[in-house]
């Protein structure tokens, strides 16, 4: 089916559609990673936006039931150069446009993504409306015009969990080995989902602790309630959509866990919620970092890691003032973890549990339990 696609610069293009047909609006990234297209496609971080992959071959491997970062595609849709007519992979299950389908998700195809990337360097993120539906080229710049802007809209509470629950499962689905490992090491973490990947999740129990996962809008006091009692150790922050500095509510928790000095891990949205915190506000990136192949130098051993990263916000040099700064982008220099001078706290902006990407930044896991 043919497609319409409109960019808030005034540019117009015609491809074609697969997925869900209908009309959806978001702001348009772009990804750089050549494989993990469904790892992608279901990360919460991505709610709101629709995904440009420069890869320009998608749908080759398929889709299977153990590869998502959560239940749902909370992206708006995705922007392709080719969609594979076959798949072929002895874990697949579905065809993208399957996948797509029972998310309820539109794609888009037949497009040259080379321009489409160029376009979001030159121009910064940019809002985008994508229809079936409409065709007309000034009823879509109205349709587009009157819709939220990301900024505006509180994604977080749309991807978090509405009730808390326990998890159990490592890597690799070690559900009782890792789990009773957990057991042992008497040490348990309260997630606090923004938006968490599920191997997030996973990685946590893989090294040795207990997950209990909590809605966005758990109260700190409750959470500082188990930790007096002994019932947690630490609270981990997790990634997630949007733009940060709107979730004053969420920001005013984080600074009440604070000052009682839990031992705290922040990963992407949530390192970014701790900056807010402490009083250093984030700032949008032109056109944000997304990708499994961004390189991380860490400032304690000068090591490089190559990190997957996927974000449009960032924190200011300023925090400096009161953490060091541990990691910076070799990409743009910017800041990319810190440790707090005075708290037990460290965060990141890349995913050390790397689904798809790399290994080499798991260690962050250790640390926070060397913390708690």
């Amino acid at each position: 089916m043919k497609a319409y696609v409109y960019l808030e610069n005034d540019v117009f293009l015609t491809a074609k559609a697969f997925g869900k047909n209908g009309t959806f609006f978001g702001e348009l990234v772009f990804n750089t990673s050549l494989t993990g297209y469904q790892e992608i496609m279901s990360d919460p971080s991505y709610a709101g936006q629709f995904i440009v992959f420069s890869m320009p071959e998608i749908g080759i491997v398929g889709t299977n039931d153990c590869d998502n970062e959560s239940k749902e595609v909370f992206a708006s849709g995705i922007l392709i150069r080719e969609l594979s007519s076959t798949f072929s992979n002895f874990r697949a299950k579905q065809s993208l446009d399957g996948y797509l389908k029972k998310h309820e998700k539109i794609g888009i195809y037949d497009l040259d993504t080379r321009y489409l990337v160029k376009m979001i360097r030159d121009f910064g993120n940019l809002r985008v409306i994508v229809s079936t539906e409409i065709s007309n080229k000034e009823e879509l710049k109205s349709a587009l015009e009157k819709s939220a802007k990301i900024e505006e809209v509180n994604f977080v509470k749309e991807v978090s969990t509405k009730q808390s629950y326990v998890h159990k499962q490592g890597v690799w689905n070690h559900t009782t080995q890792s789990y009773n490992e957990a057991k042992r090491s008497a040490k348990k973490v309260a997630v606090i989902d923004y938006g968490v990947k599920i191997n997030i999740l996973n990685e946590l129990v893989e090294a040795g602790l207990e997950v209990e996962v909590f809605p966005y809008n758990v109260k700190a006091d409750d959470l500082i309630k188990l930790y007096k009692q002994g019932e947690i150790q630490g609270v981990f922050l997790s990634n997630g959509p949007g733009e940060p500095k709107i979730l004053k509510q969420e920001i005013a928790e984080i600074k009440k866990l604070t000052k009682v000095k839990i031992p705290i891990l922040g990963i992407c949205l949530g390192h970014q919620l701790l900056s807010n915190a402490f009083g250093y506000e984030t700032y949008k990136m032109k056109f944000g970092q997304h990708g499994a192949n961004h390189p991380v130098i860490n400032l304690n051993n000068k090591s490089i890691e190559i990190t997957a990263q996927n974000h449009n916000y960032n924190v200011p040099e300023e925090l400096c003032e009161v953490a060091f700064i541990t990691h910076r982008n070799l990409f743009g220099d910017n800041v990319e973890g810190v440790k707090y001078k005075d708290y037990p706290i460290i965060s990141v902006q890349h995913h050390p549990e790397s689904s798809s990407g790399p290994h080499e930044s798991k260690y962050i896991f250790k640390e926070f339990i060397d913390l708690m």
